[in-house]
């Protein structure tokens, strides 16, 4: 964009426009005359022809008036210029320029159609400083044409499906409104922004803007043909990791055509009432500016160029770059500086390197062929993900096994709108963002096991010794149940608080994971529906996890046991089913994150003395983005009975397969029979279907257990409706199909 340079008002259209003044009475039909041939003439006020070109200091308008295209100086030269400029406004302001590199060196110049139908910009000598240098034009009949978007148009006459140049394919330093910057792969053809050299030397600088497929299509900054900026990969929604304002959703679309290799970027913005445009400045800035009509002032909107970290690599290789900490460069996980020294003064361009070769590599160099090992990932949070990745349309649950499976694999992400991106070789340009993704980098195990100390670091830590006390050395006597994270216990600490101890078993092939997956979950959630963490112990190979101890134990001890099933009158049953929906609902909405359990069902439901339900067993859980509604993993894991068609069938689960589970949780307390108990049942084969046979049948009563019919509580308070309310509510959520289950905020 040009610099902002205060200006006279736009030059009169006198040597254009003949004046037209009021007729004498009596002139009607000579002023109709009139008229009539100055619209005509008005027509060609926005269109150079080989017959009308200007001069210095004459100009053409946008038929809308807001551009022109005419001659131009800037600050402190006496160089002229060709360009297009915003009219309306005081403030000179150009956005393409013709003779960048080749100024006029006095007011003698002239933009006419040549004889060969180009449109040039000549001196007074009559030689030719700029050239549309087109080949297939028709002499004597090319007009050049100023659209009321600013794009100056050549074509073969009135024809305008004919064009053959147009400014907006030769942009200068301005990205202005309909416009676009594209790629074309197959004919290595590329429309890119050009900075200028400086605030007041229009001539080609070292910054280019444009759009780079990679495997993934991003927009970037070159300098000097070096790559100085990248947006992260487009998502169908969003650059990933480009921070931006709210508004700017609408600013930036990509179409992209993989089979074609064509790629654009289109800007756009939804206040058309307001004069915008972005700029690549000489110091390769890109940002948007958008007109103070009461300031008389351009306005700097927004930059995408915000910190240090902006700048392509700035921590090297495998280095990971925070502007919110000092120094702002870091080595990932399991990586050490190259370069110790020059880290020290601030230079971090040489990265760092791996200090413990991943297993897998190990395997190939020992000879025993490549295979899983004992790598693993760690989980970076919120990031923006490294350049240049592989991308694969597997699902989510399959990325991780795909990147296992390879050696040279060092590092994958998620998202919804790409799929599975992959990443081999150096990681370059890793930075946190709050508009990133979960990037999972690969680690040697030994690796992993340091890092658990670094995500229990904010929990209170017991010691092996405080707990193996507090079970009575594990006493199985003490065991309050078995998962497949491995056995629970009841424990007393030495101050008489009672606990729930879960060991990580050895035999465990999920265990190490569930483990650090609930750590990562539940220390982030509080919730009076939601069991507590009190603490955790991490020795050796020993790995606990200290819970709030629920003298009650689990909702299933209780519902499907005749002999205690009468404690659970129909008002203790509606206040659990109310606890079990408030504590869902927090993980679907009201959290930080979002949560999906997975693995909702009566047993990881607990109660406390008063039977207030708790949510616990978090091993399953996943967390999701922002923008991520489902997810899908080739490894089902969680009760059958409770899991929801989809998840069972196609690993896809989202916050309506929670809902599922919670529907079956309602139906059985209100039936007090479980979902599996039905197999040899000559009606249904599950508690469900021979709910839905009596809700057709109109037999509601048959749904609900004796134990509440019987009660003096039911007689006299009259649940009938509660009662209707969740068995209703309960076959909703069961249906077959995801979409037509509830969310939980709609669930009452």
């Amino acid at each position: 964009m040009g610099p902002i340079i205060r200006a006279v008002p736009p030059i009169s259209l006198a040597p254009l426009v003949p004046p037209i003044r009021t007729p004498p009475p009596g002139c009607s039909v000579l002023l109709s005359l009139i008229s009539c041939f100055y619209l005509l003439f008005a027509t060609a006020l926005d269109t150079i022809t080989p017959s009308k070109s200007i001069k210095d200091p004459e100009f053409i308008i946008s038929q809308n008036g807001t551009f022109r295209l005419g001659f131009f100086s800037l600050a402190n030269s006496s160089n002229r210029y060709v360009g297009i400029l915003y009219h309306q406004i005081p403030v000179q302001t150009v956005v393409w320029v013709a003779n960048r590199n080749r100024p006029l060196k006095d007011s003698s110049g002239i933009l006419n159609i040549s004889d060969d139908g180009n449109l040039v910009v000549l001196n007074g000598k009559t030689e030719t400083l700029w050239s549309s240098n087109v080949t297939n034009t028709a002499p004597n009949v090319t007009t050049a044409h100023l659209s009321d978007l600013g794009n100056l148009v050549l074509s073969n006459g009135d024809d305008a499906g004919s064009s053959l140049w147009e400014s907006f394919q030769h942009p200068s330093n301005a990205f202005i409104e309909s416009m676009e910057i594209s790629t074309d792969v197959k004919k290595g053809r590329k429309v890119e922004i050009k900075s200028w050299k400086s605030h007041d030397d229009p001539s080609d600088g070292n910054f280019s803007f444009g759009i780079e497929p990679f495997n993934v299509p991003e927009f970037v900054i070159w300098n000097n043909n070096q790559l100085y900026f990248r947006s992260g990969p487009w998502n169908g929604n969003m650059f990933i990791g480009l921070i931006l304002p709210t508004v700017a959703f609408s600013w930036f679309s990509v179409v992209a055509d993989n089979r074609q290799q064509t790629f654009f970027i289109g800007y756009e913005d939804s206040n058309h009432s307001m004069l915008t445009y972005c700029e690549l400045d000489s110091q390769g800035k890109f940002s948007e500016r958008r007109w103070d009509a009461e300031k008389g002032n351009w306005i700097k909107s927004y930059s995408i160029y915000h910190t240090d970290c902006d700048v392509y690599g700035k921590c090297g290789e495998f280095g990971m770059c925070n502007s919110k900490k000092r120094p702002i460069c870091s080595c990932l996980k399991g990586f050490k500086p190259r370069n110790a020294e020059e880290w020290s003064r601030g230079n971090w361009s040489s990265g760092c390197f791996r200090t413990t070769p991943l297993q897998c590599q190990r395997d190939n160099n020992n000879g025993s062929g490549a295979g899983k090992g004992d790598d693993g990932f760690l989980e970076m949070k919120m990031m923006n993900v490294p350049a240049f990745p592989d991308r694969s349309s597997i699902v989510n649950g399959e990325c991780k096994d795909q990147c296992l499976k390879n050696c040279s694999c060092v590092a994958y992400a998620y998202d919804a709108g790409i799929g599975c991106m992959m990443w081999s070789g150096d990681l370059i340009d890793v930075k946190e963002s709050s508009r990133g993704v979960d990037l999972y980098i690969r680690l040697p195990a030994s690796e992993l096991e340091n890092s658990i100390g670094v995500k229990l670091q904010q929990l209170p830590l017991f010691n092996f010794e405080e707990l193996a006390t507090a079970t009575n050395n594990f006493n199985h006597a003490k065991m309050l149940g078995q998962g497949g994270f491995g056995p629970v216990y009841r424990g007393t600490l030495d101050d008489g608080k009672e606990i729930a101890v879960k060991r990580l078993s050895k035999a465990s092939g999920q265990g190490l994971e569930e483990f650090m997956n609930e750590v990562v979950v539940i220390s982030k959630l509080q919730h009076r529906n939601l069991v507590r963490l009190l603490g955790c112990c991490v020795e050796g190979e020993e790995k606990m996890l200290a819970y709030e101890y629920m003298p009650n134990k689990s909702l299933d001890a209780l519902l499907f046991d005749p002999a205690k099933q009468d404690v659970l009158d129909w008002r203790k049953r509606f206040n659990i089913i109310e606890g079990i929906s408030r504590g869902l609902l927090y993980l679907h909405r009201d959290s930080r994150l979002k949560i999906i359990h997975r693995d909702l069902k009566a047993s990881n439901i607990l109660l406390d003395e008063e039977l207030n339900p708790k949510i616990s067993d978090f091993g399953m859980a996943r967390i999701f983005g922002g923008n991520q509604n489902q997810a899908n993993t080739k490894r089902v894991v969680g009760t059958y009975g409770y899991m929801s068609p989809e998840y069972v069938m196609r690993g896809q689960f989202s916050e309506k397969s929670d809902v599922f589970s919670f529907g079956v949780l309602l139906l059985e307390v209100v039936s007090g029979r479980r979902n599996t108990s039905f197999c040899n049942d000559q009606y249904a084969l599950s508690l469900l279907g021979y709910a839905w046979k009596l809700w057709r049948e109109g037999d509601i009563c048959g749904i609900v257990d004796k134990v509440i019919l019987e009660s003096e509580t039911y007689s006299k308070n009259g649940n009938e409706k509660e009662i209707w309310r969740c068995i209703h509510d309960g076959l909703v959520c069961v249906q077959e199909f995801a979409k037509d289950r509830p969310t939980m905020p709609t669930v009452r």
